[in-house]
């Protein structure tokens, strides 16, 4: 198995989250679904290692071969997607999609050149001088993605990416998401709270 999580364990305000084991193939996603506010983010943390599983429930994360969740969350080889896309603000689009091979130590016009190649994957040619104040929903997600995907991380979260989007734009950028993680044969694990957004394996999350 490419990648599992045991003994997720959480407690949070009155509710507890208990999921023995999680599994994803390599170049898979994982459809984790469920209705708001029951904790399908909060796995996702978990994995990331942006929290920690409850006191006395050791979490059990391999990944690629490797136990990583005695690692810092830089060190995981896990790319994250958030609903709002956190862009860098300050940075235009070119920038903010070359932004992680920069600080990888790739020379600053080698990254611009390979984000610039990358972003024509997510159809945003001619995009590359915009400011992220200056894009829609949509641009911006597309962006976020571009940004995480380019460094080819072992793993993608995907955090309901699409949710605030409107019904059209939703419809259109979920299935596109199958075509990119095809061509780009990236593995992932997407919550979401809408049955649309299928397009493989789920994991029902009550």
């Amino acid at each position: 198995m490419y990648f599992s999580v045991k003994n997720i364990h959480k407690t949070f305000g009155d509710k507890v989250i208990e999921v023995p084991e999680l599994c994803v193939e390599k170049n898979e996603i994982l459809y984790i679904a469920g209705p708001s506010g029951i904790g399908k983010s909060t796995v996702l943390n978990l994995i990331a290692g942006l929290e920690k599983n409850d006191a006395g429930f050791p979490l059990e994360i391999t990944l690629a071969g490797r136990r990583i969740e005695s690692l810092p969350p830089a060190k995981r080889g896990i790319g994250f997607v958030f609903q709002s896309g956190a862009l860098f603000n300050h940075l235009n689009v070119c920038d903010n999609v070359a932004y992680g091979l920069v600080s990888a130590g790739i020379r600053k016009k080698e990254a611009r050149k390979r984000a610039s190649e990358f972003l024509r994957i997510f159809e945003l040619d001619g995009f590359e001088n915009r400011m992220p104040q200056t894009l829609s929903g949509g641009e911006r997600q597309r962006t976020a993605l571009a940004r995480t995907l380019i460094l080819r991380p072992d793993l993608v979260l995907l955090d309901e990416p699409f949710s605030a989007l409107d019904a059209p734009l939703k419809k259109k950028l979920s299935a596109r998401l199958e075509t990119w993680q095809k061509n780009l044969e990236f593995t992932g694990i997407m919550v979401t709270h809408d049955p649309n957004d299928i397009h493989g394996r789920e994991f029902l999350f009550k």
